[in-house]
């Protein structure tokens, strides 16, 4: 781990509360990939405009069980 890992995360932290975009990266050994992530209240139709046009274009939302049945979205896996 390297020295200033924490204030790494403070900085991540501040930047997500701000509603600015952070890259989230998981471990070498998994999948050695980054999520663009936001806080889903700070989302604008520019900011979602942007994650549509530099990323994969998939765009993910936790929701409860209810919320996906009442927009009849059915699971992307399974």
């Amino acid at each position: 781990m390297k020295p200033n890992f924490f204030s790494e995360i403070e900085l991540a932290v501040a930047a997500f509360a701000r509603g600015e975009f952070v890259i989230v990266v998981d471990d070498v050994d998994r999948e050695n990939e980054g999520d663009l992530i936001i806080a889903a209240e700070k989302m604008t139709p520019e900011k979602m405009s942007l994650l549509l046009q530099y990323t994969s274009g998939v765009v993910c939302v936790p929701m409860s069980g209810e919320r996906l049945e009442a927009l009849h979205l059915p699971p992307m896996v399974s």
